[in-house]
């Protein structure tokens, strides 16, 4: 199949869910042969990565970047794939009055829409220009509340190791209000698995820092450790005995894929994407959203039951290697690039 050239657009200088989605995805498409240019995220953490996969990398840390980017790479582009609202925006601005341009993609990475610009949806100002929208999630699709394909996304498989795992339960995310770091901190606290030998580990950094800190002290937490910023994870994930993810409101759930990728047992939040990651697998790694004791007794059933622990370990990455590999997702956003080149290309000769 004919190689495509794929700029990838995001205004940002961060390392966070979206921008590693980007990094990781980018890398794939030009193992495959494609020609592959990323605008925005983190230099630190993206240019290496990117440059020795032989993707060109751009920095962009406002919109204005973004748009000269995309207009100065429009005429050996065949499709700009923009990642959040302000980059969907600057493809707007970049493409005014042009009557010749690549195709739009957009990428949903949230359960909700677009909002507003004062009275007018954002929704209605980038139709003209997206394409096709495309969802790493059912529960993205749902929410966004316009037709979009769903395209999971993927991690690249793990293999085992040999260490043995250690009575450890990690949190690895941002310490933002919606991640609902605080539950997983109550529902250790609840299941008196310290009692057990079991220690909390939270790697993250955010604005919930010190309140978390202080949470822990309050409940009387000894056996908890912040572990701040970490770009160590799968290092982390190796050791661990289980993975919490108390957020209810994520798309479909990085952290969790490359838990499940990696053999480490999952517990979550019953809702947004972590439905379908853990669709099918041991029913007490969903805990109701927001509830203490239902996150605690997740907790216990699975630190108390190895033999539990085990299966759910090798069923989450048995699901992760079938349904959320690299490979799948490359190949289901290849097929959403090239339905758009079509259709943009149908909508110019119809336009002649």
């Amino acid at each position: 199949m004919t190689p495509l050239r794929i700029l990838h657009a995001i205004r940002s200088d961060g390392f966070a869910g979206v921008e590693q989605f980007v990094c990781r995805l980018a890398i794939a498409q030009a193992s495959r042969g494609h020609d592959v240019t990323v605008i925005g995220g983190a230099q630190k953490s993206m240019r290496e990565p990117l440059e020795r996969a032989d993707v060109s990398f751009r920095p962009a840390t406002r919109t204005v970047d973004v748009v000269r980017a995309i207009r100065r790479n429009a005429g050996t582009t065949d499709v700009v794939n923009t990642h959040m609202t302000a980059a969907d925006i600057a493809a707007v601005a970049a493409f005014l009055g042009m009557r010749e341009r690549p195709a739009v993609v957009s990428t949903r990475h949230f359960t909700r829409r677009r909002g507003r610009f004062r009275l007018l949806p954002l929704d209605v100002i980038v139709r003209g220009t997206v394409d096709a929208e495309l969802a790493i999630s059912d529960a993205v699709a749902v929410a966004i509340r316009v037709p979009s394909t769903v395209v999971h996304t993927g991690v690249a498989d793990r293999r085992k190791t040999a260490a043995a795992r250690e009575p450890i339960v990690l949190v690895a995310q941002r310490l933002q209000p919606e991640k609902r770091t605080e539950i997983a901190v109550r529902a250790f606290a609840a299941s008196n698995l310290a009692n057990e030998g079991w220690a909390l580990q939270i790697a993250g950094d955010g604005a919930e820092a010190a309140a978390l800190h202080a949470l822990a002290d309050t409940v009387g937490l000894s056996r908890v450790k912040f572990l701040g910023f970490r770009t160590d994870l799968p290092e982390l994930m190796t050791r661990a005995g289980l993975l919490m993810a108390p957020c209810p409101v994520e798309g479909l759930g990085l952290t969790i894929l490359e838990a499940m990728a990696s053999g480490l047992p999952v517990v979550a939040a019953d809702a947004g994407g972590h439905r379908e990651l853990l669709s099918g697998l041991d029913t007490h790694a969903r805990f109701i959203p927001d509830n203490v004791e239902s996150g605690a007794s997740a907790l216990r059933h699975f630190a108390l039951d190895p033999r539990a622990r085990d299966e759910l370990g090798r069923a989450g990455r048995a699901r992760q290697q079938e349904f959320f590999s690299i490979e799948r997702q490359t190949a289901g956003t290849d097929a959403v690039y090239r339905d758009a080149i079509a259709r943009r290309g149908a909508q110019k000769g119809g336009a002649n």
